[in-house]
């Protein structure tokens, strides 16, 4: 399979947009920053991308090495992609776009499509911050919907739904979510002033609540 362009630049960071720079690329390593996940899943949840692009792109994964095609064992019987260890490397470099593009959310364009876990990684520091580097699941309500997501570390990182056994639940209104991303809000006094709601009886959601 031919390789695709490089920049042939002998820096590491051309050598990291040669595997990752092409559009798409790191927006499909986001959505298996939740695991595992079926071609028509991926497909589902990156409104805008063609079944040729994905399809090239994933290949492209492949040969770099981010992600791993296999097949589930019955009665499933699919194929799925997986991030590879090399690919969960990319995570903190996602979490840091995410971080620094987050000022830019209450600017939403009519044209702008949505999934409530794509907040999972903006979301990821404030929340591990407020617990304390205690590491747990937190489901996340939001007015577009519901994920959930791992507090500390650990893989995967989030997905769809409440998990099946969260240690932590905080309900977000639009509002004070645009706040808490944009710097506006700390989640401590989102907290303490109603905006932010935490319920649960464990160590995690203690600390959630007791959070500056």
């Amino acid at each position: 399979m031919p390789r695709r362009r490089s920049y042939d630049h002998y820096c590491a960071a051309a050598r990291a947009l040669d595997a990752v720079g092409d559009r798409w690329t790191l927006l499909i390593v986001r959505e298996l920053l939740a695991g595992p996940r079926r071609y028509t899943d991926l497909h589902a949840d990156l409104p805008g991308i063609s079944t040729d692009v994905l399809a090239s792109r994933l290949k492209d994964m492949e040969r770099e090495e981010l992600a791993a095609r296999h097949r589930l064992p019955p009665p499933a019987a699919s194929y799925v992609y997986e991030l590879t260890p090399r690919g969960r490397q990319l995570q903190p470099v996602l979490t840091a776009l995410a971080e620094w593009g987050a000022p830019a959310l209450p600017d939403r364009r009519p044209t702008d499509a949505v999934r409530a876990h794509w907040y999972a990684l903006p979301l990821l520091r404030p929340l591990t911050e407020a617990a304390g580097g205690l590491t747990g699941v937190v489901d996340v309500v939001l007015d577009s919907g519901t994920f959930h997501l791992r507090t500390g570390g650990g893989f995967p990182l989030y997905g769809d739904g409440m998990a099946e056994k969260a240690d932590a639940r905080v309900v977000l209104r639009s509002d004070a979510c645009e706040a808490l991303l944009g710097g506006r809000l700390a989640f401590g006094e989102g907290v303490r002033s109603g905006r932010i709601e935490v319920t649960g009886d464990g160590e995690l959601a203690e600390r959630l609540r007791e959070a500056r």
